[in-house]
């Protein structure tokens, strides 16, 4: 990945013909010094802390946006900036400029974020001997609890699959898709990455590979399992070309795309008739959230999800908080 990945402007305050930044002409490319310093912590964070390409390419875009942004400011060095400026960066992706839509509070976050890790990195390699952006907090997103659905809806929607003697390969296919995205509460990418070889054998246990090629162990259940075992034996030989090891494949014997399995939970939605948004981290979410319901500790639900903090994980815990409070007030004589 070369430099001018980073100093391309992309909808930046640099962009050349923007108009300003709270007042600050723009039109300006980063400097080459910023340049290669923003890329050298991408190429750190790929080869050295292993980052997943998602991770590198969503850093990439806000250290781009970051890098033009001092640009338009007149900042040539990291050694140059100074926490007022860190400050108007965030203000001015809150509201927004020519060329640059204004950016939610996560976002915003997520943003600061990346430029306080820029100035965290060069500190540790001596390009600066002050770290200012340390001290800048990032604006606190707004806590929603995840979307989910009970247990009928689940089953609602796995058993709106057509089986038996009338299911086609791609039923088959759909139908172990979905029970293995509830029975393991594994992300839609890490079922996408999984070969043949990772299920053969009928495991009781599955290793996946989280964010930052991270592995952890996830129970298998006796639904995923048998759903698996037919998709090997009835379905995947038919739409296997014997070109991939990937586990699921589409109909031309590819491996299957993110977008394809969306479509699937979709046309599962709209066969079992639930009215509520539906994507692949929904079922995660229900996954965790029946697991808890269920008696589940936190820390047992945090270890199969593969967070590394707990507190990504008690988000959860507001969920079945919410649900027990619902039903202690239909329920109690006295609520």
């Amino acid at each position: 990945m070369s430099s001018s990945t980073i100093s391309g402007a992309s909808g930046a305050a640099g962009h050349s013909g923007n108009s300003g930044i709270s007042g600050i002409a723009g039109g300006t490319e980063p400097a080459p010094e910023l340049v290669t310093l923003a890329q050298g912590w991408l190429d750190h964070l790929a080869v050295e802390k292993g980052s997943s390409p998602n991770t590198v390419s969503n850093y990439r875009r806000d250290l781009k946006r970051y890098v033009h942004w001092l640009a338009a400011a007149g900042v040539t060095s990291l050694r140059d900036v100074t926490t007022q400026h860190l400050e108007a960066y965030v203000a001015d992706l809150r509201r927004g400029w020519e060329g640059q839509k204004p950016l939610s509070g996560a976002s915003t976050s997520r943003a600061l974020i990346v430029a306080r890790g820029l100035h965290k990195f060069a500190l540790s390699e001596g390009d600066i001997n002050v770290d200012v952006a340390a001290d800048v907090a990032p604006p606190s997103p707004a806590k929603h609890l995840p979307d989910t659905l009970t247990v009928e809806e689940v089953t609602a929607l796995i058993d709106a699959v057509p089986t038996g003697e009338y299911a086609t390969a791609v039923d088959i296919r759909d139908k172990a898709l979905l029970e293995m995205l509830y029975g393991t509460g594994a992300r839609i990418s890490e079922l996408l990455d999984l070969v043949v070889d990772d299920v053969a054998d009928g495991p009781d246990i599955l290793t996946v590979t989280g964010k930052g090629s991270k592995q952890r162990l996830v129970p298998m259940g006796s639904h995923a399992r048998k759903a698996i075992e037919d998709y090997l034996v009835r379905s995947r030989p038919q739409m296997s070309r014997g070109k991939t090891h990937a586990l699921f494949l589409n109909t031309l014997g590819k491996p299957l795309s993110r977008q394809s399995a969306w479509a699937v939970i979709q046309q599962a939605v709209e066969r079992a008739k639930v009215g509520k948004k539906v994507s692949p981290h929904t079922l995660r979410h229900s996954f965790a959230t029946h697991l808890l319901q269920g008696g589940a500790d936190v820390r047992t639900v945090q270890e199969l999800l593969g967070h590394s903090s707990v507190t990504t994980t008690q988000i959860y815990t507001h969920v079945t908080a919410d649900s027990l409070r619902e039903v202690w007030r239909v329920a109690h004589p006295r609520a």
